[in-house]
């Protein structure tokens, strides 16, 4: 769904499929109304039904696969079929395919490669000294150990580090630091891809009173934790001073490579409509887990006022979209701004 007006989304891309303003607007409330009608029924389930429902992949799937145009079905039919046996092992493969497009053995043993300025290994950033920064992820590591189960810790105990690199890790994430860490435990194929990510003060946090000092990493592992249906078995935490003159927050999990998503450039709008259903049911359960299901239900009503609501939203947040667009592009045509492609 994404961080930000998941459903002013859906009508960014329904407008790139080429679908009218009336039919984006209607994508926008279906998604909307799945949402509230999800809340709804939360709301009347016991707690414990709440926190162990799970969206039915296979059902969700075929769904979506019917609602294809046909010349697109046999393509997306394929492509789920090959990747249904990484799904299904894709609990067992942790950060290993990670550790095969980003890494490589090299004379000194395996380390990470260098792709700038998406993966840079840390002692080709010459703006900084590599030593300080190594002791700052090495002592990260030390005081993250200890937010995990004692599972957890035994098995990360098995690995030691053996290089650091920087990585651009998206959007949302630029400016902050971002660290892929490379553990190994004695044997070439026995490796390990850790993640750690700058987290910072919420911007929610100014509107909820929330004036602690808290570590941020705490806080960004906590919400994970209550609203993903499965976490990350080395999901944790470490705020670290490390020679940086200041404090550092951190949330850490595997690195993994693996991913299916849909293409949204091939949907017609009735696979638009399905997918964005199946992210409306995913976000009323992480906020029926994360919150106060019944309030929540209330609040929304019975009614499709909230919808047309959101709705006016996505449509406000599309076209504020197109005039950022249209703004870089104009800059770009300028030369104000310089683009570098295929990265």
């Amino acid at each position: 769904m994404g961080r930000q007006a998941p459903c002013g989304r859906f009508v960014v891309a329904g407008r790139s499929n080429g679908l009218s303003d009336k039919k984006c607007r209607k994508l926008a409330r279906s998604v909307t109304e799945t949402y509230r009608s999800t809340m709804r029924d939360f709301a009347q389930q016991p707690i414990l039904a709440v926190w162990y429902a799970r969206l039915d992949i296979a059902e969700a799937v075929d769904e979506y696969l019917e609602s294809l145009a046909k010349p697109n079905r046999k393509r997306a039919k394929a492509a789920f079929t090959s990747s249904a046996p990484d799904l299904t092992r894709a609990s067992t493969r942790n950060s290993l395919q990670a550790i095969r497009k980003l890494t490589a053995v090299t004379p000194m043993g395996r380390r990470i490669v260098s792709n700038p300025p998406l993966v840079i290994p840390l002692d080709e950033m010459t703006s900084l000294d590599p030593d300080q920064h190594r002791q700052e992820v090495t002592a990260l590591l030390t005081g993250y150990r200890e937010t995990l189960q004692s599972d957890r810790r035994h098995l990360l105990d098995h690995f030691t580090i053996t290089d650091i690199a920087h990585k651009i890790v998206g959007v949302c994430s630029v400016g902050l630091r971002a660290w892929i860490i490379l553990l190994e435990a004695g044997a070439e194929s026995e490796g390990l891809l850790l993640q750690a990510k700058q987290a910072v003060t919420s911007v929610l946090a100014e509107h909820t009173g929330d004036t602690t000092d808290r570590e941020q990493g705490a806080r960004v592992v906590a919400g994970q934790r209550i609203m993903q249906a499965s976490s990350d078995i080395f999901l944790g935490w470490l705020s670290t001073d490390a020679g940086t003159g200041g404090r550092h927050d951190y949330d850490l999990r595997q690195l993994r490579d693996w991913k299916v998503s849909a293409e949204i450039d091939q949907m017609t709008p009735q696979s638009l409509a399905v997918y964005g259903r199946m992210c409306g049911w995913t976000l009323a359960r992480a906020h029926a887990r994360s919150g106060d299901r019944i309030a929540v239900a209330a609040y929304l009503g019975s009614t499709t006022a909230f919808d047309r609501a959101v709705a006016d939203f996505a449509v406000a947040y599309a076209d504020q979209n197109d005039r950022d667009f249209g703004a870089l592009s104009t800059a770009i045509a300028d030369g104000e701004v310089t683009v570098t492609h295929d990265i």
